[in-house]
């Protein structure tokens, strides 16, 4: 009898440590599934924009997306969001944009339309970026070019205004350019007639 007990209990130590083998075999192979998936399937970029997105307490920055992307039309992102997050958000270029044509690391103001063009396409003349109909120049949206039409701003002024706007997010007044270097009040007190924000 003592030696047929002796016997079942050999049976179930190979049986218990066959499960265990089985398990952690079970477990390494996910392991690998997973490292194997990662590296096969590169996060999107529209992930990085989502995350933007879903950082509420930031104000939101609305911007018009058009031109060669997925999904033309109109995006909610937050302050500080760049054009490239724009354009992940819009679904990506299409294959026919030039994705050259643009900065993609500049930063977007509220209220900015975002054309995205395809290779080869010429510009429309539909006005000068960043000038409003009334003549006014948009600090927020206008371009060295647009800048450099102001009295007394020249191009390396008008690059400095550019370069602010990047650092800093959109101008939220006009009393803003005082914090641009080489700008003063006097300045300034030509200027507030001609610009808005």
């Amino acid at each position: 009898m003592t030696g047929a007990t002796i016997d079942t209990s050999a049976r179930r130590r190979p049986g218990v440590g066959a499960a265990i083998v089985l398990v952690l075999a079970a477990a390494a192979a996910a392991v690998i599934a997973g490292i194997v998936r990662t590296v096969a399937e590169p996060p999107a970029a529209t992930e990085t924009v989502a995350a933007v997105a879903e950082d509420l307490s930031a104000p939101p920055v609305y911007v018009h997306v058009s031109g060669a992307v997925v999904r033309p039309g109109l995006y909610r992102l937050v302050e500080g969001a760049r054009v490239i997050d724009a354009i992940a958000a819009a679904g990506g270029v299409t294959a026919e944009a030039d994705d050259g044509a643009v900065n993609l690391a500049r930063r977007l103001a509220d209220g900015e339309q975002l054309r995205l063009p395809t290779l080869g396409e010429t510009p429309a003349v539909s006005g000068e970026a960043g000038v409003a109909s009334d003549g006014r120049v948009d600090l927020n949206t206008a371009d060295v070019a647009a800048l450099d039409t102001l009295p007394r701003i020249g191009p390396a002024l008008a690059q400095r205004i550019v370069e602010w706007r990047e650092r800093n997010g959109p101008f939220t007044s006009v009393e803003d350019l005082l914090s641009v270097p080489g700008i003063g009040e006097k300045m300034l007190a030509g200027l507030r007639e001609r610009v808005s924000v």
